[in-house]
């Protein structure tokens, strides 16, 4: 898969949670290599802050799930898959669904 979120990406969130926009600190899993930046695909776990939102939830670190990203990725049957954002309000991948499978209860479609 494409990693399309690097760490420090700001991204936008959309759940009933009260945030706006999180920023990505850490990549869950990822062990590194010098000067390389962790970055996160569909289905990853991430450590991110609230940028924007309600007041309580801000200058805390809260683990996020990834579930769209613009940047296009390659499937096993050859089609290449990306979205217009990165919100749980609209469809969310496969990849994610079979990962989180509470978070493809809440979806509302699956790609």
């Amino acid at each position: 898969m494409s990693l399309g979120l690097p760490v420090a990406a700001t991204v936008n969130c959309s759940d009933n949670t009260g945030a706006k926009n999180l920023y990505i600190i850490s990549v869950k899993g990822i062990k590194g290599r010098l000067n390389r930046l962790p970055s996160a695909c569909v289905g990853d776990m991430v450590m991110a802050t609230v940028k924007k939102g309600k007041p309580d939830l801000r200058k805390k670190v809260m683990p996020a799930v990834i579930v769209r990203q613009r940047k296009p990725w390659r499937r096993k049957d050859g089609v290449y898959m990306y979205f217009e954002g990165s919100a749980i309000t609209g469809p969310i991948g496969k990849e994610c669904a079979d990962l989180w499978p509470r978070i493809a209860s809440a979806a509302n479609a699956i790609v």
